[in-house]
C-alpha cells in the first residue's frame, strides 16, 4: 500500500501518526524507480504543453509509440504533536515518466530535470534493450481538460488557530489526552500524452486533518483518531472533533470478552481497513493473471450474501478521476452485483495478459510504471439503521480500529486483526472498552453470515465509501 496521492487516487493507506488514512493521492509518494540523478528542484512550477510535446516528439524519432506522464504536486502540512505546535512546511514535487516501445520491447525512465529530456529518453531506450515485450498498445484518441479549481484552500495561519481549537476543545472533556493534529493542503496536476493522439490533463485541491488522542492510566494505553478528507471544501473540524470525543465517552468504562465466535459489527473504518484491502488485492487483474485470486475462474458464481454489491465510481468522492495514468477513461464498474461475482478490474499491461481490454484502472505511485488501482471502492448500504444493528446483540463485539494490516491473508480472503480499539455489546447497548483482543474470519464465510449492512454509508478518508457491517459469527480471541 502506498503513501497519500493525489493525482490518482488509488486505494492506499497513509499512516500519519497513529492515524490510519484511506486516502486517494499517489502524487505525493516518493517514485519507486531508480531515476536519473539530478539536483532536486525547489519548487514545482507547471510545465508548459510545448515540453510535453518536445520530450513525446524526441522519443517518436526513435520509437515506434511513446507515452509522457508529467505530474506536479505541492503539500502544505501543519503539524501538532503532544499539543503543541511542531512544525510548518511545504514540499514540492514535480517530474516526467516516459514509458516507450522501442524494438518491440517495453523501455521506461523518469526525471525530475526537465532540462535533461534528450537524457530521459537515451535511458527510456537503453531500458528497452533489456525491457519486457510490448504486448500491450498505449491510449489512443482521447483529450480532456478537466476544470481549474476555484476552491480557496484556508490559510496556513487559519489551520494552525484550527488545531489550537481542536486540542483546547479536547483538554476541555479530559485534559489529560495528549492531543496530535495534522493538517495537509495539497494541490496537484497530471497531464498525458501519447503518440497515439491522446492527451489529458486534470487538476485537484484535498484538504485533509486529523486529530488523534493518546491517553495513559496507569497501564492502560488508548489510541483514538478521526479525520476528514475534503476536495475543493472545507474540512468538517467539527465531525471530527466530536467523533473524536465520542469514542473517548464510549471507552470510559472497561470491558471483557471470553475467546469464543460472536456476532462482530465492524464500523466504516475498520470494514474500510480490515475488509476493504482484501476485495481490492482478489479483484484485481493482476491477481487473476497470476492465478492468485480465488476469485479468478468464479465470475458468474454467488459467493456472497446478495445484499453485497461492490463497485467503484470514479465520479464520486475526493478521489473522483475522469481517467487513469495510462490516459484510458475510467468508468463506474459493479465488480461484485448482489453477492455474484461480475468482473475485475485492469491496467493495459495486465489487461493483455488475461485477453481483455483495460477498464481504466491503470494508476502510479508518484513517477513510477503503472499498475492495476482501484480510484475507490464503494459498498450498497443495506437497510437496518446503525442503531437498531446494535441493538439486536446479545452479546457481541464492535471493532472500531484495526492495528495496522493485521496477520491478513489478502490473497485467500482471510483477515485476523488485532482490535486498537473495539467496544463489548451486551443486550444491544454498548458497556465498555475491550483490550487485548483479536479477531479473524474469512470474507466468503463472514458474508455467507451476514446480518445486515447498516443503512447509512460514510466515507473513509476519501477512498472508500461503505456501511457498517454486522456479522453473525466471527472468531473472537481474547486475553484477559
Amino acid at each position: 500500500m502506498d503513501a497519500l496521492r493525489l493525482n490518482k487516487p488509488g486505494f492506499s493507506q497513509f499512516l500519519g501518526g497513529v492515524s490510519i488514512f484511506w486516502e486517494k493521492t499517489r502524487f505525493l509518494a516518493t517514485p519507486k524507480i531508480a531515476k536519473i540523478e539530478q539536483r532536486p528542484t525547489r519548487k514545482a512550477i507547471i510545465v508548459s504543453d510545448s515540453t510535453v510535446e518536445q520530450i513525446l516528439k524526441l522519443a517518436s524519432q526513435r520509437a515506434s509509440a511513446a507515452e509522457v506522464y508529467y505530474l506536479s504536486s505541492q503539500d502544505t502540512p501543519i503539524e501538532f504533536e503532544n499539543n503543541r505546535l511542531k512544525s510548518l512546511q511545504t514540499k514540492a514535487l514535480q517530474g516526467v515518466a516516459l514509458r516507450l516501445i522501442y524494438n518491440g520491447k517495453i523501455g521506461f525512465a523518469s526525471s525530475t530535470d526537465l532540462t535533461r529530456i534528450d537524457d530521459l529518453v537515451d535511458a527510456a531506450i537503453q531500458t528497452a534493450e533489456i525491457g519486457d515485450a510490448a504486448e500491450f498498445e498505449l491510449a489512443s484518441n482521447f483529450h480532456l481538460t478537466t476544470p481549474e479549481s476555484t476552491y480557496t484552500p484556508p490559510t496556513t495561519a487559519e489551520l494552525v488557530e484550527n488545531g489550537k481549537n481542536l486540542i483546547d476543545s479536547v483538554h476541555a472533556y479530559n485534559p489529560d489526552i495528549m492531543v496530535d493534529v495534522g493538517f495537509h493542503v495539497r494541490s496537484g496536476r497530471v497531464k498525458i500524452a501519447t503518440t497515439r493522439d491522446v492527451y489529458a490533463e486534470r487538476c485537484s485541491q484535498i484538504v485533509s486533518g486529523t486529530i488523534a488522542g493518546n491517553l495513559v492510566q496507569g497501564e492502560d494505553f488508548m489510541q483514538a483518531y478521526s479525520y476528514d478528507v475534503a476536495r475543493d471544501r472545507a474540512i468538517d473540524t467539527n465531525s471530527i472533533l466530536e467523533s473524536l470525543l465520542e469514542k473517548y465517552r464510549l471507552a470510559e468504562h472497561s470491558a471483557t470478552i471470553t475467546s469464543g465466535s460472536y456476532p462482530v459489527l465492524f464500523t466504516p473504518n475498520a470494514a474500510a481497513s480490515t475488509l476493504g484491502g482484501l476485495f481490492d488485492t482478489i479483484l484485481s487483474g493482476q491477481a487473476v493473471v497470476q492465478k492468485a485470486s480465488p476469485l479468478a475462474d468464479k465470475i458468474g458464481e454467488t459467493l456472497f450474501d446478495e445484499r453485497f454489491t461492490f463497485f467503484e465510481d470514479p465520479t464520486l468522492g475526493p478521489s473522483a478521476c475522469p481517467f487513469d495514468d495510462e490516459g484510458t477513461p475510467t468508468t463506474r464498474k459493479v465488480l461484485i452485483d448482489k453477492g455474484t461475482v461480475t468482473g475485475f478490474y485492469w491496467d493495459r499491461r495486465w489487461a493483455a495478459r488475461g485477453g481483455v481490454e483495460s477498464t481504466g484502472n491503470g494508476f502510479r505511485g508518484g513517477l513510477s510504471r503503472p499498475g492495476p488501482d482501484l480510484t475507490n471502492f464503494c459498498i450498497a448500504p443495506g437497510n437496518t439503521p446503525i442503531q437498531d444493528l446494535i441493538a439486536s446483540m446479545d452479546e457481541g463485539l464492535i471493532v472500531e480500529q484495526v492495528l495496522g494490516a493485521g496477520q491478513s491473508n489478502q490473497l485467500a480472503g482471510e483477515f485476523s486483526v488485532n482490535l486498537d480499539l473495539g467496544y463489548k455489546v451486551e443486550k444491544g447497548k454498548i458497556v465498555g472498552r475491550v483490550k487485548n483482543t483479536m479477531v479473524a474470519g474469512s470474507i466468503f464465510e463472514a458474508f455467507k453470515n451476514l446480518v445486515d449492512l447498516s443503512s447509512e454509508c460514510e466515507w473513509v478518508g476519501g477512498a472508500a465509501y461503505l456501511p457498517s457491517m454486522l456479522f453473525q459469527q466471527l472468531g473472537v480471541a481474547s486475553r484477559q
